[in-house]
């Protein structure tokens, strides 16, 4: 069977293959007689699954040894809470507000500690970012927050900010939901970085936590044993019982991720040449249409996540239906601010994009 495509922005497709691999182990894994789901996360069968998945994701992005990484639940939107509660030390915080997520972060840390927003692009819509040197930072805030891809207004950090040669001390943290894994990061400007996994690494239910050492140990005194980092840390994840078929999806993704190939590329560096060529497609047919319209400047477009306006938004219902019969799914844009997006995750193969601009064309000839 043919699979359509789907466009989710979260939870969103799999590889196929992570997807039949899980099938064919439902039942019984690796003779162990149990399924994943089944296992005690203290047993030595489920202890070889994190470890292999941990390992492997250090390796794929690599991740300096001086970092800690933790498998968590809660989301990213608990993160939101679970970052000043372990950072702030009841201090200050600075966020750079550029669009839905990083709004949302900034309000719920407002309950922990002092906020200030640093920068917002709330005065062109969040179509734009604000260049760093905008940036009001204050030499005492305990972390800088920043969402490096807003998953609703389609803006993206290509590059991270580097805080020293901003006159900031303070640990950079990055929210990298929705684009974790589709790049390299670079590990010395951040301090610590969180992502749902149910954009680009696997079902919902498992959060990635990668903090530096030395943010460890400065959690408040109400901080939730199970959110203390540097509790987490000490168990390797397992002080409350893990989100174990989760992790397992995860590190299926991880191995898919490793064998990628693009030229002479491998892994998340093969993963970037081919999410850059699927996002040139896709803006290219838009910009290169009178029908369609993305709102967002060009230098800071997501590879991830695509906004566009059909310019006659009376065709809306029209143009989903169509895409829908044609086995293009979940095109509907967040209901916020409206028209489509098109969410193009790793896991989302050239044919899918080539398949989207492909009826965008049809459309737009039938209907213009």
């Amino acid at each position: 069977m043919t699979r359509p495509f789907n466009f989710s922005a979260g939870p969103a497709n799999l590889p196929e293959e992570v997807l039949q691999q899980a099938a064919g182990e439902m039942l019984d894994w690796q003779g162990s007689g149990m399924s994943v789901m089944e296992m005690s996360h203290r047993g030595k069968e489920f202890i070889s699954i994190y470890e292999a998945a941990e390992a492997d994701f250090r390796e794929l992005m690599a991740v300096p040894s001086h970092f800690k990484i933790l498998f968590m639940q809660g989301g990213g939107l608990a993160e939101n809470a679970i970052v000043p509660l372990n950072l702030s030390r009841g201090r200050s915080a600075d966020f750079v507000v550029t669009g839905s997520w990083s709004d949302k972060s900034q309000k719920e840390a407002r309950k922990y500690c002092d906020v200030q927003v640093a920068a917002s692009n709330a005065d062109n819509g969040h179509t734009l970012l604000p260049s760093p040197s905008s940036w009001k930072l204050r030499p005492d805030a305990a972390y800088v927050h920043l969402c490096t891809n807003e998953t609703i207004n389609g803006v993206e950090f290509h590059s991270l900010p580097d805080l020293k040669a901003l006159g900031s001390d303070a640990p950079l943290v990055i929210d990298f939901s929705s684009h974790v894994a589709s790049r390299p990061v670079d590990w010395s400007r951040v301090g610590l970085a969180f992502g749902g996994a149910q954009k680009n690494l696997g079902p919902a239910g498992v959060t990635l936590v990668v903090i530096r050492e030395d943010l460890l140990g400065h959690a408040l005194p109400a901080c939730p044993s199970a959110f203390d980092y540097k509790t987490v840390a000490d168990n390797q994840s397992m002080y409350n019982t893990p989100p174990t078929y989760a992790i397992y999806i995860a590190g299926l993704t991880f191995q898919w991720l490793k064998r990628q190939k693009e030229g002479s590329a491998t892994g998340i560096a093969a993963m970037e040449k081919r999410n850059l060529a699927k996002a040139q497609l896709l803006y290219d047919a838009i910009d290169g249409s009178q029908f369609y319209l993305n709102k967002v400047g060009k230098d800071c477009r997501s590879r991830m996540n695509v906004p566009f306006f059909l310019r006659d938004e009376s065709r809306n219902d029209a143009f989903l239906a169509g895409a829908k019969a044609g086995g293009l799914l979940q095109l509907k844009g967040h209901k916020s601010v409206g028209g489509m997006r098109a969410s193009i995750y790793n896991a989302m193969p050239l044919a899918g994009v080539e398949a989207l601009v492909a009826y965008m064309r049809e459309f737009e000839q039938k209907h213009a």
